[in-house]
Order: C-alpha cells, then structure tokens, then sequence
C-alpha cells in the first residue's frame, strides 16, 4: 500500500519503498541470494521496479526500504503483510539485503523496527515468519530473532522449478514480545550504553501497564 510510514531503527531507517529504489537494490540480486525467495527472481531493473509496485498497490502490504543510517546506501527492503486488523495478527517478509550487510545486524535492527509497530502500534497478538525450508539462512536469521517455530506446512507453495516447496512458519506472540525485544535491544545496544536504554524500555512498560489499568471499561 501507498503509505508515508518511517520507522527509525539501530543504525537503520525504514522509509516507504518506492520503485526508484530498484535501481539501488537490483545491482545486490544474484542466483544464490535469491533462492528461497517466494516471489521470481527479477532479472532486470525494470523486472524489480514492477514488483515493487505490485507491492506498492497492495493494500494488504505495508512495504519498506532500510537505509543505512551512517553511509545513507539503501541496504535492502522488508514488509510488514496480510495485516488482519480483527484477528490481531500480521507476517512479516519480503526481505532481503545486500551481502555487504549480511551479518551486521542490520536484519535485526530493521525487525526491531517492524516488530516494535506491529505489537506497539497495530497491537496485534501475533506476528507470522515463514521461510523455505531449504533456506537455512532465512532460518536461522528467524531463530535468532527469538521467533518459535510453529511447523512446516507441507507442498505450501509452487516453486520456480515447478516442484512444490515445503514451508517452515514460525510466530512471535505478544506474551512473548517483551522478551525477544530486550534479546534484540541487548544484541544492538552497545554495552556502556545498555543500562540506560534497560531502564527507559521497563519505564515505558511501566507507563503502558499504568494505562491499561486506568483505561475505562468497555460499555
């Protein structure tokens, strides 16, 4: 969907992703680091600039471009969808990113952001990952995001080869949300500065709780 939705992030900013910013992620495709994905490699610019505009029109998606705070470089994209407003749950995917930010926290970062809006601001009750279960990369990436693997949903999917593709669905509930958010905050936070971003995280719970118990009751 069309939205002016920024989100800001640990050393990340999530913006509304635009077609434009094909031309700086469509240089990071290559065979390997596409595999997995659900939807079909894009084999030019303007392959990618027309998938994200599918994604753009979507009204069930809420798609974002990660920039990187200290260089400005895009760095990759990611989406929050299948937003079912009355049963409290969303997915989060469509991600991906250029190697040169594979293994610098920069996945994390922009999921702290997404998962914070989603239990924080949409407060819904569930959030859905979901990956090939071939793609032991976007696998373990999700574990270690503090998500439970719920099961694999066999032949889920038509893959590019035309074979079927089994997929590994995994969830973060909002029970759970507290815990993995200070994982993620402990994991980004650098340590002289982890006590101070400790006690403004329990203060806002403190403030959250303090609301919900003064809220008027429902007619």
């Amino acid at each position: 969907m069309q939205h002016n939705i920024s989100l800001p992030g640990h050393g990340v900013r999530l913006v509304p992703l635009r077609r434009r910013h094909a031309a700086d992620l469509f240089p990071y495709i290559d065979v390997d680091m596409w595999a997995g994905m659900a939807s079909e490699r894009p084999t030019s610019k303007r392959a990618l600039e027309r998938l994200f505009a599918s994604r753009i029109a979507d009204p069930a998606i809420i798609a974002f471009a990660v920039i990187d705070e200290e260089t400005g470089t895009v760095a990759g994209t990611t989406s929050l969808y299948d937003y079912v407003q009355d049963q409290s749950r969303v997915e989060l995917g469509m991600t991906f990113f250029g190697r040169d930010y594979w293994g610098r926290n920069v996945n994390a970062s922009s999921k702290l952001a997404l998962l914070t809006f989603a239990f924080e601001q949409l407060l819904v009750h569930r959030v859905t990952l979901r990956c090939d279960v071939r793609n032991v990369r976007s696998a373990a990436a999700i574990v270690k995001l503090g998500a439970t693997l719920d099961g694999v949903l066999r032949g889920f999917r038509r893959g590019h080869d035309g074979t079927r593709v089994d997929t590994s669905i995994y969830s973060i509930l909002e029970h759970e949300w507290p815990q993995v958010r200070a994982g993620l905050v402990h994991r980004l936070t650098p340590a002289d500065l982890l006590p101070e971003v400790t006690e403004l995280i329990e203060l806002s719970e403190q403030l959250m709780r303090a609301d919900v118990e003064h809220a008027p009751l429902p007619a």
